[in-house]
């Protein structure tokens, strides 16, 4: 049982950490950002992705697990 719980919890996280990704691409970031500092608003942005795809995979899991 615990198998199956971890490949649906790493499932759920790719998932939205890929929706995470496209629905970020849709941002226009760079106006808010210095100019140059292309390497900072790269980890930025991956930071982002990660933490609302982990934010919004544990709700959806909290959903999931308490039914």
């Amino acid at each position: 049982m615990d198998l199956v719980r971890f490949i649906v919890k790493s499932a759920v996280y790719l998932v939205f950490f890929l929706v995470s990704w496209y629905a970020l691409g849709a941002v226009d970031y760079e106006k808010s950002l210095k100019k140059g500092h292309v390497r900072q608003a790269q980890i930025l942005y991956v930071l982002l992705v990660c933490a609302l795809a982990y934010l919004a995979g544990s709700f959806f899991l909290s959903f999931l697990y308490t039914v």
